[in-house]
């Protein structure tokens, strides 16, 4: 493969570890202001992450190689997983590459290993942490399989930039099969990503967080690249349901310089108004308690899985 056709890829891969942080950022200011605060600013996620990045990381006299390893996977895993995700361009080189179910995988070699890491040392926190991780993973990922199920039945194919060519030319038109998959996959998102009503990102209560509890032995760049891991696996869930539902707007592959800067502010007004829904939900919901969190995401996957069943039984 020519290195001059992968350098537009490379490109929107580096724009999009870069703006990871500021969408999190984002989802905190909007989340602030409708609580009637004035919150710490769209740049303080990159202030955390290079402060912690400047500092010793000082780690467990009990904990292995994979302890340290973790962080270092859990962030190639969602760097990967943001060079497959089509951002701003549809011929994504490494995207046609990988398809969507290898997309999945990829999020759960993430997960797998930041459970691993979490009871490694041992502590009880970690563990209460991994096991109620696994649990919502067991249950989210087969509603998310579901939903990108569903898309590739209408498109035809399993690869992102293939759905999003075949929905993207396609007149607008609200699939009642896709209206299901797209309320599904937004309950997927809230529990993968540890947002309310499934987990409080703000939190450090013993009884309620899932992601904090198996972060609280990690601490300097390794604290940071779990954070900067994190920020990348909301944007990846963001941008994956944007291509799914929203694929309208990204630029064909004779777009010229002004075309891609169009579709890049495209990209950014989706992802914007992306953050604001979330934080809307976030402040309008309350938390559930842990042993709802299976209820919750079973409906997603009913809903997922009734949406398949409408493309293909009435194909709708």
């Amino acid at each position: 493969m020519n290195v001059a056709a992968l350098l537009p890829t490379v490109l929107e891969s580096a724009l999009a570890m870069v703006a990871a942080p500021l969408l999190v950022g984002w989802v905190d200011v909007c989340r602030a202001r409708l609580q009637n605060r004035a919150g710490a600013g769209v740049l303080q996620p990159w202030r955390g992450i290079r402060k912690l990045l400047h500092k010793d990381a000082v780690v467990a006299h009990t904990a292995s190689p994979l302890f340290r390893a973790a962080p270092y996977v859990q962030f190639g895993a969602m760097a990967l997983a943001a060079t497959i995700i089509p951002a701003i361009t549809r011929e994504n080189r490494l995207g046609m590459a990988a398809d969507t179910i290898a997309l999945v995988g990829v999020f759960a070699i993430a997960r797998v290993i930041a459970a691993l890491a979490a009871m490694d040392v041992g502590t009880a926190f970690g563990s209460l942490g991994a096991r109620r991780e696994m649990l919502i993973g067991f249950l989210s990922e087969p509603a998310l399989l579901m939903v990108l199920f569903t898309a590739s039945m209408i498109s035809g194919s399993t690869l992102l930039p293939t759905i999003i060519a075949t929905l993207g030319h396609s007149h607008f038109t609200i699939y009642p099969s896709l209206a299901f998959a797209a309320t599904a996959f937004v309950m997927v998102l809230l529990a993968e990503n540890a947002r309310i009503p499934i987990d409080n990102p703000t939190t450090h209560l013993e009884l309620t967080m899932i992601h904090e509890a198996m972060v609280l032995e990690y601490s300097g760049r390794h604290l940071a690249l779990v954070e900067w891991a994190a920020a990348l696996k909301l944007q990846n869930y963001a941008l994956i349901g944007l291509a799914l539902f929203v694929p309208w707007g990204l630029a064909g592959p004779q777009a010229g310089a002004w075309g891609i800067a169009a579709t890049a502010a495209i990209t950014i007004a989706k992802l914007l108004a992306v953050g604001a829904g979330l934080a809307l939900i976030e402040t309008v919901s309350a938390k559930l308690r842990i042993f709802r969190a299976p209820e919750f995401l079973a409906t997603a996957f009913l809903l997922a899985v009734l949406g398949l069943l409408l493309h293909l039984l009435l194909e709708v």
